[in-house]
């Protein structure tokens, strides 16, 4: 169950990109979830379209 503000969706990648991911993950002691989270808001916030907090 999604946290309130939250929502969930099926991602599919391919097998070697989510092992990389597992891996990179782990590296900077982040779950496989967490480290997606910091991907995206990190390259929102690099282009420029990080939502501002309310």
């Amino acid at each position: 169950m999604a946290k309130e503000g939250t929502k969930s969706f099926v991602l599919r990648i391919d097998a070697a990109t989510f092992e990389a991911l597992e891996r990179w993950a782990a590296d900077e002691f982040r779950s496989t979830n967490g480290q997606l989270q910091w991907i995206i808001d990190d390259a929102l916030a690099r282009a420029g379209r990080k939502p501002k907090k309310s």
